[in-house]
């Protein structure tokens, strides 16, 4: 829970959002699927964002337009355990384990938000906040408020050619965010200016690798494009496996056993 004190004295998101995924692993009986998360803030004035319109989707949203008044974006990375990562290496399909580790991380997700939702709230911040997932057109299947590329604004790691974002943790896990009219200056995290200036995908920075291409069972990449909806159909055929355990619509493999599944190479 966040005080008015806590708030004062440079409220710590970090901290808060680790202590949220360690009761939802309690709360859920999990053995720990997570490693500590990743945190940036960003101004919700940033210069960068209305460029989301060209570089994502003309109708992608500002935070002002999800909350009006709107100060901060909170975007986090929650990375997976090694063990998930490496149970989806064999095989086609995707893993019984990462099937689970993405079903549970979408509540996750929404629990971190809830969470800060409710603590802000009882000090008078307002918050709003996009789904986790499921959040796309279906006919084009783009994001009308992509967290990925919230994270890039953020500074919290660089594009691969396999679309994912490549953090300091690598890319295997999940991204999350949300508005509030807290201002930054109060949220113990720093504020990010940019994004990374550095290429964290080998492929990008020097053309040694592209194994993340190679590993698409799908054919869902070529050098310069990719089947959105190639790659979904993918990811349909695992959620009709794992059914029983959730929405599942997940795939995997073209971020796994990679040099940037886990860190920067």
């Amino acid at each position: 829970m966040i005080t008015k004190a806590h708030f004062a004295a440079k409220f710590s998101a970090q901290e808060f959002i680790q202590e949220s995924i360690s009761r939802f692993e309690s709360e859920h009986n999990l053995h720990k699927m997570w490693k500590s998360p990743l945190v940036s803030l960003l101004p919700a004035d940033h210069p960068l964002l209305p460029g989301l319109r060209k570089t994502v989707t003309e109708d992608h949203l500002l935070p002002d337009e999800i909350l009006p008044g709107a100060k901060t974006v909170i975007v986090f990375f929650v990375p997976f355990e090694e063990r998930i990562i490496e149970s989806n290496l064999a095989g086609e399909g995707a893993s019984e384990e990462w099937a689970m580790a993405y079903v549970f991380t979408n509540q996750l997700l929404g629990y971190i938000n809830d969470e800060f939702e409710k603590s802000l709230s009882d000090i008078g911040f307002h918050t709003a906040k996009i789904n986790a997932t499921h959040n796309f057109s279906e006919s084009t299947l783009l994001s009308r408020w992509s967290h990925r590329h919230l994270a890039w604004i953020a500074g919290l790691g660089t594009f691969g050619i396999n679309n994912m974002l490549i953090t300091s943790n690598g890319c295997c896990g999940r991204f999350g965010s949300f508005v509030t009219d807290a201002d930054y200056s109060d949220l113990g995290i720093p504020l990010s200016e940019s994004p990374n200036q550095n290429e964290n995908c080998l492929n990008k920075r020097n053309g040694s690798c592209g194994l993340c291409h190679k590993k698409c069972f799908a054919g869902a990449y070529k050098y310069d494009y990719f089947d959105r909806h190639k790659c979904y159909q993918e990811c349909l055929k695992n959620a009709a496996v794992y059914k029983s355990i959730g929405l599942a619509d997940v795939c995997g493999k073209c971020l796994v056993g990679l040099p940037c599944s886990q860190r920067i190479p």
